[in-house]
């Protein structure tokens, strides 16, 4: 039965023939994208970072090149580091989220957008402090980040986040926003007597 293979064929192509198209033409139209999306540009809030460098520890693949110098600025409290480069080469990155899961003072987002071709494999490097500096707009990804997804906060809504208004995990140990006096009297005031110094 010759006939009947190809009246089973046709009727396959009819049938897809009328159905409604499931193509969109980008970039005029575009699909809907979720929140939770793991995005190229990663933002990071230099106000959050100390530069203790547990992104760069965690990266299986050691794309996050991190340069940091004593501050001078708080040797009471221990010091802090001054950060000289905080450089991601996402031309090697695998989008695996390690680096956000264990920034201890959420100083870093995955990003949201998808759309950072280049020409060429060196301006794959993102240079985080110069973005900083030049006010890049941040909208972060609301992945392994229940606060923003508390906020009901939409990435591709056109809305930058502020570092003050990306909150915090809501454990005892996070303050919600960054203590306006030093550390140490933050410190004893909320821990005072709760086993141990």
């Amino acid at each position: 039965m010759y006939g009947l293979g190809i009246v089973k064929g046709l009727f396959v192509t009819l049938k897809n023939f009328v159905r409604k198209p499931a193509t969109i033409s980008y970039p005029e139209q575009r699909a809907p994208q979720h929140s939770r999306f793991r995005g190229e540009e990663f933002a990071w809030y230099e106000e959050r970072c100390t530069g203790c460098a547990s992104c760069a520890k965690f990266c299986p693949l050691g794309i996050i090149h991190i340069v940091t110098s004593p501050s001078e600025e708080n040797i009471p409290e221990g010091d802090s580091y001054k950060l000289e480069a905080f450089d991601i080469d996402i031309a090697r990155c695998m989008f695996c989220g390690f680096c956000v899961e264990v920034c201890p003072y959420d100083a870093l987002f995955m990003g949201s957008g998808f759309e950072e071709a280049q020409y060429s494999r060196q301006d794959l490097v993102l240079d985080k402090i110069k973005d900083q500096r030049e006010g890049k707009n941040k909208s972060p990804s609301t992945w392994f980040r229940p606060q923003l997804e508390s906020q009901k906060y939409l990435p591709l809504a056109g809305q930058e986040m502020k570092w003050d208004d990306a909150g915090r995990e809501q454990w005892s140990y996070h303050p919600a926003k960054r203590p306006k006096k030093d550390l140490l009297s933050w410190r004893n005031k909320n821990f005072k007597n709760k086993g141990g110094n």
